[in-house]
């Protein structure tokens, strides 16, 4: 008797060149492809600056043992990650982390990357965009560079306030971390499958 195979939700994760807890964010990521792996399939998107940020870590390589798909900007439409996006081949676009720069650009509709192109023709096409920025709120954080150091860093007021203005967007999802993040896309999974 022939197997029934149901077809997969697919969801474009874009990681741009914040490296801030990028160690977290790939192992969370990985945790939820395996968790979701029978329904979800998780396509990367990794901008120019990401692809510098990535190498710079060292987990580029991990990243491409992970996951099947990963694809990395070659200009601001390609690959065509915009017209997928609109043309709803992915549920979701999940931007993590993204850069106070990329947040900036998404609060001021400028989308002269692969991933603030796509999130905003995702946005004309009502299909939602997740957001982890790395600059949340203002505070001092401590980030890990490559060789383990901790560096100091501010999140100046400016920051914040983009993220707070990016939250009153509409069909745009803003989490704080990889853990409320991880939440959200649980839920999300839960409430489709229902």
């Amino acid at each position: 008797m022939a197997e029934n195979k149901v077809k997969k939700l697919k969801v474009a994760w874009g990681i741009t060149g914040a490296g801030d807890k990028i160690a977290e964010i790939i192992e969370t990521m990985k945790d939820l492809q395996q968790q979701c792996q029978d329904a979800v399939e998780i396509d990367v998107y990794i901008s120019k600056a990401g692809d510098t940020m990535l190498k710079f870590y060292r987990l580029d390589e991990e990243l491409k043992k992970s996951f099947a798909k990963v694809n990395v900007e070659s200009n601001a439409n390609s690959p065509f990650l915009a017209g997928m996006v609109q043309s709803r081949k992915y549920e979701f676009l999940l931007i993590m982390p993204a850069s106070s720069n990329t947040v900036a650009k998404l609060v001021n509709g400028i989308g002269d990357t692969l991933l603030t192109n796509s999130a905003l023709m995702s946005l004309k096409a009502f299909v939602p965009v997740w957001v982890m920025p790395v600059d949340y709120k203002e505070s001092v954080i401590y980030t890990k560079l490559p060789n383990g150091k901790e560096m100091k860093l501010r999140v100046r007021k400016e920051e914040a306030d983009q993220v707070r203005r990016l939250t009153a967007t509409e069909d745009v999802r803003v989490f704080e971390n990889p853990q409320k993040v991880r939440e959200g896309f649980l839920e999300w999974l839960k409430t489709i499958q229902q």
